[in-house]
């Protein structure tokens, strides 16, 4: 296909539940020629997330809800093609939130030249260098004011931020990190390679037993990815003047019945907890602080990372479902 074509992928119609591949559709586009300071970027990996469903309602959120026939934006990185701006440069790699299509252009201001790291894949400032690992480096810092010592909690912890959360919370001082995930085989990649301390699988019995029994000391924070019947737990767990960064609800996004809400927010009260919900868009102001403690970390290999790659533009509809289905360990991406 020639660089002036795109194919890209529209929300069609709004889903009800859970999505499916008819509430999608694909086409091919003439790009317009090259305005001056305009770049032209053929993507190489674009990220699914799952901010991404509740975009796909037409609800009032903090970020605008997808248009119908119109292109699934979101995080991307490629190469430049073409540009007609001294900023940025045929051949440089670039990030942009320009979402599910093949090609893209724009205004340079729309694109952000990132650095080639040897041995990590452009795909990294999707998730550990990206958006996914800087909201768990904000949800612990900032919302939930992690301190050395604290007894550390991780819903969804074998996804990009889950993942991440945990490893950030151990190199920042916590003195135990316990994860949840959905697998036996995710339970001990987050004990093995991830470095919890503890970690069960939230479908072997109730969360609120497991996570008793692997936090016999309480915990200090929460990092929620999951909502519903992890939230519960926690609140059942805390220790006096408690802190949850609520990150997500995942157990809740596809529902079409109304969430069961934790039944022991009196706890709240009696231990002096504070829950805080967030979006990581408002908290610019930790990034060169991030940036500098992640290259830092994934330098000297204190930091790990998996991603979950699906081939072909054709199917990220697919990983996107796959993700929401909680199949990916780690980063999901779709490699063009």
């Amino acid at each position: 296909m020639s660089d002036s074509m795109s194919t890209e992928i529209r929300l069609a119609s709004r889903p009800t539940g859970w999505p499916t591949p008819d509430n999608f559709e694909t086409a091919v586009i003439s790009l317009p020629e090259l305005a001056e300071g305009e770049v032209r970027v053929a993507n190489e990996f674009l990220s699914v997330d799952p901010y991404m469903r509740g975009r796909m309602n037409d609800a009032k959120s903090y970020a605008e809800p997808y248009a119908l026939g119109e292109v699934m934006t979101g995080a991307a990185v490629g190469r430049v093609i073409e540009s007609r701006t001294a900023e940025i440069s045929v051949g440089d790699a670039v990030l942009h939130h320009l979402g599910w299509r093949s090609v893209s252009q724009g205004p340079a201001a729309s694109f952000r030249v990132v650095q080639d790291i040897s041995g990590v894949p452009l795909s990294a400032y999707l998730g550990i260098l990206g958006m996914t690992a800087y909201t768990a480096y904000v949800g612990l810092l900032e919302i939930a004011g992690l301190k050395e010592g604290d007894n550390v909690f991780v819903s969804g912890a074998a996804g990009a931020v889950g993942s991440a959360a945990g490893q950030i919370a151990r190199l920042k001082g916590a003195s135990r990190v316990i994860g949840s995930a959905g697998t036996a085989e995710k339970v001990e990649q987050l004990k093995g390679k991830y470095g919890f301390a503890a970690a069960f699988n939230y479908k072997d019995a109730p969360v609120r037993e497991q996570l008793r029994a692997a936090a016999p000391e309480g915990i200090d924070v929460y990092f929620d990815n999951v909502g519903g019947e992890h939230l519960e737990a926690a609140l059942d767990v805390f220790n006096r003047g408690g802190r949850a960064a609520l990150c997500g609800a995942i157990s809740s996004y596809n529902s079409t019945e109304a969430p069961v809400g934790p039944r022991n927010m009196a706890n709240m009260i009696t231990q002096g907890l504070s829950l805080k919900g967030f979006t990581v868009g408002f908290y610019p102001e930790l990034h060169e602080a991030f940036i500098n403690d992640m290259s830092r970390w994934l330098d000297s290999g204190e930091i790990v990372f998996e991603e979950t790659v699906i081939e072909g533009l054709e199917n990220s509809v697919h990983g996107f479902l796959e993700l929401m289905r909680g199949a990916n360990t780690g980063k999901m991406v779709i490699k063009l």
